[in-house]
């Protein structure tokens, strides 16, 4: 069962309006088919309508569903063979971010991500996908191994940001996220990242500082969350949708200011209405841009990435 946003509310009287049609039609003998696909069709125009304009706040929204798949998922229906490799061998096995060896198209890679969890249980387990430095310390040495055996790197990023609890400094977070964003820099094999959910503030750049970077239709890239950069501006996270607007968060603002490189996209009414499409679209982009990438020597790798960020802002 869907859980509908607040902008999504004139969809969900339709579509309960479909419910309760097709309930009445089983225990009575009048044909209602055409009214079903009538209202049906209706519902579909006006959810493709809907999610054509969606502002930055409502994209956050979609973003941030709770339905809406995460690494775990992509790993089901768009990765094969994956074996997961745990632990920083410093510290301790961060299940916020999680990796291992996979295949993509028959292609053998190296791939790592947030996990945020699909219910309560597991996304207190996997702590919201809020990394940890053991966390990055992980994706380092996934990284590294990677290079070691010339495994192209995916990444896949849906956090609000890396964690920030005492514990979390106590442990050296900016070290670690810093160390990861260095790792990624040095890579000598290709790297896609894709923002697949929310990109938050240097948890995601920690993973996301590729050579190409692809990003989901509806998802959100920014150096801080909108409640957060409110509440500094504003002294108010009520102002969060103004922020969203400033902060230029999504796909199709990133895309021109060249931050990233490709938008991919997503099934009809956001990601978590049909999770299996929306892997298998990313799966096929995050394919194509390993191929483009393909037989090019470690120092052409490592300079388009360097390239790349100095000049963004510019």
């Amino acid at each position: 069962m869907n859980a509908y946003l607040e902008f999504e509310k004139p969809v969900a009287k339709l579509e309960e309006r479909i419910a309760e049609l097709r309930s009445a039609s089983e225990s009575d003998e009048v044909d209602i088919s055409t009214e079903i696909t009538r209202l049906e069709k209706k519902s579909a125009d006006l959810l493709a309508s809907t999610y054509s304009s969606l502002t930055p706040w409502q994209k956050t929204q979609v973003a941030r569903h709770p339905q809406r798949p995460h690494f775990r998922d992509y790993i089901e229906h768009a990765f094969e063979d994956f074996m997961p490799l745990g632990g920083d061998r410093l510290f301790g096995d961060d299940l916020a971010i999680m990796g291992g060896f996979a295949k993509l198209d028959g292609r053998r890679v190296m791939v790592i991500g947030h996990e945020k969890g699909n219910d309560t249980q597991s996304r207190i387990k996997h702590n919201f996908g809020m990394g940890k430095p053991e966390g990055y310390r992980k994706a380092i040495r996934l990284m590294e191994l990677a290079g070691r055996f010339g495994l192209p790197v995916v990444t896949l990023v849906d956090t609000s940001g890396a964690f920030p609890g005492i514990e979390a400094e106590e442990r050296g977070q900016a070290e670690a996220i810093a160390r990861s964003t260095e790792a990624c820099l040095a890579l000598p094999v290709p790297m896609v990242a894709a923002i697949v959910g929310e990109g938050g503030s240097g948890g995601a750049v920690a993973l996301a500082s590729a050579e190409r970077v692809v990003m989901f239709e509806h998802a959100v890239y920014s150096v801080i969350s909108p409640e957060g950069c409110a509440s500094i501006l504003w002294r108010t996270s009520e102002k969060a949708a103004e922020a969203a607007q400033a902060m230029r968060v999504t796909a199709q603002h990133l895309k021109r200011l060249k931050v990233i490189d490709r938008i991919v996209k997503e099934p009809e009414g956001g990601a978590h209405r049909d999770p299996v499409k929306a892997a298998k679209n990313l799966g096929k982009a995050l394919s194509e841009e390993l191929t483009a990438l393909a037989g090019k020597p470690a120092n052409e790798l490592i300079r388009t990435r360097e390239e790349r960020f100095l000049q963004l802002g510019g």
